[in-house]
């Protein structure tokens, strides 16, 4: 019995530091929540990862071994922009930006919000921005 529970001990704390550096490599800190959201709640710590086709999502507290969350490149539009309010001061800095992201088109791939700091959403918008344009896609020969 007491064999059984170091080994899952021992199992857990490597999930955890597997986890931990899965989120250290990604390396952007950010703020996500799936959206509809109550005023301030949902907001979960975590960081991204920018690819070539998607951005990974990776929730600190979470023993997942990949991304919690994974949204095409292609598919990401931001709608909206606002400074954080009421109690989400209290996670973000004043000069922090919400960002408003629907997935695919009107949002049917789902809709999500990201705190991030000015600098973070620098690089954010550029990393949108650069994308191929849909149309600029070679489509394979048949």
């Amino acid at each position: 019995m007491i064999v059984a529970v170091v080994i899952a001990a021992i199992l857990i704390a490597a999930g955890v530091m597997y986890r931990l550096m899965e989120v250290k490599r990604a390396g952007t800190p950010v703020l996500l929540r799936a959206l509809p959201a109550e005023a301030d709640h949902g907001w979960r710590h975590g960081a991204v990862h920018y690819g070539e086709d998607a951005l990974a999502y990776y929730r600190l507290s979470s023993l997942r071994p990949g991304p919690t969350v994974s949204l095409s490149r292609r598919r990401i539009e931001i709608v909206g922009r606002r400074a954080p309010v009421g109690t989400e001061l209290e996670i973000m800095e004043p000069e922090d930006s919400v960002i408003e992201l629907a997935i695919g088109r009107s949002g049917k791939g789902g809709r999500y919000e990201m705190g991030m700091s000015p600098e973070v959403h620098t690089a954010f918008q550029s990393w949108i921005e650069a994308r191929q344009p849909r149309r600029a896609r070679r489509r394979p020969a048949a």
